[in-house]
């Protein structure tokens, strides 16, 4: 079966059904995803309601059984738990131990949930399979895959995510141009711009505001010019700019790869305010995860569905907090650094908030890019949130933290690059000891 024929089963399932509870991820991706479910069911006149859940384990499934509903819509969640429902969807681009009739996933079609189609997208392609109506919804699948970092490796969306992104052109909602990869281009003062650059790291210059101001001042801008955004300078002060990182870059050996990274595609949504954090799909992506990753999912939801004035004042006091904190928590992680065999990691404890514990360790990993690297920090009712990183090939960290988890009492699951699990407290060395040799037996294969 095609995937296309696959969201054509789904779609004709939820045209039969009266009630959904809808149970979505807390990140960009999973609260686009849920804001695509919502808008769709809406338009059917269906009933439902929504959570918000970290992952999906059993005393989340004891939850969410609990209520009286006739279908459960997982919206970019995997389930790698036993669930004993009959009508179940799943809408989802991690990589699953579980099957359900009414699931749509990538991986199942041959294609890569890490880079060719997101949660987001898997729920737009039933979405659209439903109406045709539904296209005015593709802007929030690009969102979501922004969100998951999946125009990050190519600096483009492609494959399934490609055709989404189309979906929108055609229908006069985003445009694509390209442009510096950098976060904030929109929203951000130059020197904040140049401070939180990340991917690639300019050297001497990224995490210290200080010497951005120097960096700039050194290029000639004045005092006032440090105060504009990037999309207010004209195409000489971007290219003296760009030339000055690229030399940067080259004299500490990072080679041309790294500088063909400072540009690609940047896609901006037509219908949303210019200088704004919602104009950006990255930048937007960045606002919900932002909100939803502090506790407050709702609000993310809200402003995919077209609610801004109230919510858009409340994310931003968020977002302001949110890169500090990131900034703060890479350097605790920094800190806790310590080196295995075939792995590193570090334990946050209680110093870093589990919801962000994946965003610190995928920042990290930059930094430890030879070795699969492992994050813990702990989270509720006495667990541990553990997400691991890897930017090498011929380790798949999915299959790795599954097995690793379950042998532990837990779940875990995601991509070949990026995963997550969660573990009870006091099991993190355990877990270590089972992640490492599923690694070391995974190349050990690839060698032979």
């Amino acid at each position: 079966m095609h995937i296309a024929d696959k969201s054509k089963e789904i779609a004709e399932f939820i045209k039969k059904q009266d009630n959904f509870h809808i149970i979505t991820h807390l990140d960009a991706d999973g609260i686009s995803a849920g804001a695509i479910a919502v808008k769709t069911l809406e338009r059917l006149g269906k009933e439902f309601d929504v959570d918000f859940v970290k992952q999906v384990d059993q005393d989340t499934l004891r939850n969410i059984l609990k209520k009286d509903m006739d279908v459960l819509w997982f919206v970019d969640l995997s389930i790698n738990v036993d669930l004993n429902f009959d009508n179940v969807i799943v809408t989802d681009h991690h990589r699953s131990m579980k099957r359900f009739r009414y699931s749509l996933n990538p991986n199942d079609f041959g294609f890569d949930g890490g880079t060719e189609l997101s949660g987001a997208g898997a729920t737009y392609l039933v979405a659209r399979s439903i109406s045709r109506d539904n296209m005015d919804l593709s802007y929030l699948a690009v969102v979501g895959a922004c969100g998951d970092l999946q125009d990050r490796r190519n600096r483009k969306l492609v494959s399934i995510n490609r055709d989404i992104l189309r979906d929108s052109v055609k229908i006069n909602l985003i445009d694509i141009i390209k442009d510096i990869q950098y976060f904030g281009r929109e929203s951000k003062p130059l020197f904040r711009l140049l401070f939180y650059a990340d991917d690639p790291v300019i050297p001497g210059v990224s995490g210290s505001e200080e010497a951005c101001i120097a960096f700039l001042l050194d290029l000639g801008f004045n005092r006032r010019d440090i105060y504009r955004r990037w999309v207010d300078l004209d195409r000489d002060k971007k290219r003296k700019i760009l030339s000055e990182i690229a030399r940067r870059l080259l004299g500490r050996g990072f080679g041309a790869t790294f500088v063909r990274r400072l540009i690609g595609e940047v896609y901006i949504l037509k219908n949303e305010k210019e200088g704004t954090e919602l104009h950006d799909a990255r930048e937007f992506a960045t606002l919900l995860n932002s909100t939803a990753r502090y506790g407050r999912p709702d609000i993310a939801l809200k402003i995919c569905l077209g609610e801004r004035e109230k919510y858009l004042k409340e994310a931003r006091r968020f977002l302001d907090n949110h890169r500090q904190n990131l900034s703060s928590s890479l350097q605790i992680a920094r800190s806790r650094v310590e080196r295995r065999k075939y792995l590193c990691y570090f334990h946050a404890e209680n110093k870093i908030k589990d919801t962000i514990v994946g965003s610190v360790t995928s920042m990290l990993s930059r930094e430890f890019s030879s070795h699969p690297i492992v994050g813990f920090a702990n989270g509720d009712n006495g667990n541990v949130k553990v997400s691991a990183r890897y930017r090498g090939k011929g380790i798949d960290l999915s299959r790795a933290i599954y097995t690793a988890a379950l042998s532990v009492g837990g779940t875990g699951g995601g991509h070949r690059r990026a995963a997550g699990a969660l573990i009870p407290r006091g099991t993190e060395e355990e877990f270590l000891d089972v992640f490492e040799r599923e690694i070391e037996n995974q190349l050990s294969l690839e060698v032979l």
